[in-house]
């Protein structure tokens, strides 16, 4: 799957290079002439008097220019150097002095009338907290892997089977887990409509949010040869994810009895998704594991019976 971190990070790059060299270089102009006759900014020194310790610290721009070289210009720099060197550090640091510059154009626009240049950063800064914020979100989802040879116990059960469909291995990862404590076969939902990536996201968005079923490939089984199914499914627009509500509608009246594992981004459990599935399998009152997944990180698992959590996971907490 194509990379969306590589492409926002060298964005976030660019934001903090244009930021840091932007100060560096105001802030070098600032110290060369104090009074701001060179630069043109002499006549708003009258407005810095608004400020606390207006008398000693804003006569002229040399403590300004100071401010200006390490809020936002060294740090930037900083930041930059850490990104060019790969660290994840650099993200972070990125995205923070976006809010960083956002909070300085709040101090103009205290001091000076409204203007272009003013506004103009703080929707950069605006934009650098964007960026860095979906850097650090792509870093995470990447950095997820899920290997089938960590679960050598799947599918040495022929009675049993786990169905699952998962865009970013998450979902993936707990029906392999499953798989390897019961034994079970495993069964991947693949669609036929696009997925992956960003595009993929906003058209599985599209789906969850109409709550269609997607189209799926063909099941390669029969499914009233095992006992028991567990069906695992991620959370699309607070409803159950459109290839799973597909796979159910395929196979009513052929699961004799399932369980249900539930993925999503929030706290809330989604039960709702559980009573779908049974609805559209023709079961009533299937147990049902509700988990809690934000960026690859299992935060919290709620179960909708009496059977015990540890049965569905072989950790409470990843």
């Amino acid at each position: 799957m194509k990379s969306r971190y590589k492409p926002t990070r060298r964005a976030l790059l660019f934001w903090t290079l244009f930021i840091g060299i932007g100060a560096v270089c105001g802030a070098v102009g600032m110290l060369a002439d104090p009074t701001g006759r060179a630069m043109g900014m002499d006549a708003l020194l009258p407005y810095f008097q608004k400020l606390p310790l207006a008398d000693v610290l804003y006569r002229d721009y040399v403590f300004p220019g100071i401010a200006l070289l390490v809020v936002n210009g060294l740090t930037n720099l900083t930041a930059a150097g850490l990104l060019l060197a790969k660290k994840k550090a650099g993200i972070l640091l990125g995205g923070c002095f976006g809010v960083t510059l956002m909070l300085w154009i709040c101090i103009q626009f205290y001091m000076f009338p409204r203007n272009f240049m003013s506004t103009s950063y703080f929707i950069f800064g605006f934009l650098q907290a964007v960026t860095g914020y979906m850097a650090w979100v792509f870093c995470r989802q990447e950095s997820f892997t899920v290997s089938e040879g960590d679960y050598p116990n799947a599918g040495t059960n022929p009675r049993r089977l786990v169905v699952y469909f998962s865009r970013m291995g998450y979902t993936k990862k707990l029906a392999l887990e499953e798989a390897n404590r019961t034994g079970a076969m495993v069964h991947e939902i693949r669609a036929t409509e696009r997925t992956a990536g960003t595009l993929g996201f906003w058209w599985c968005g599209r789906f969850g949010m109409h709550r269609w079923p997607m189209p799926i490939e063909e099941i390669p089984l029969d499914l009233t040869r095992f006992d028991h199914v567990t069906v695992c499914s991620p959370i699309w627009v607070f409803h159950l994810a459109s290839p799973v509500r597909a796979f159910c509608q395929a196979a009513k009246g052929e699961i004799r009895e399932a369980d249900y594992i539930l993925v999503h981004h929030q706290k809330n459990p989604y039960w709702n998704a559980a009573r779908e599935m049974d609805r559209l399998l023709g079961l009533r009152d299937s147990p049902a594991v509700s988990v809690c997944c934000r960026e690859g990180r299992y935060r919290s698992r709620q179960r909708n019976n009496q059977i015990p959590l540890e049965m569905y996971c072989e950790s409470p907490r990843d």
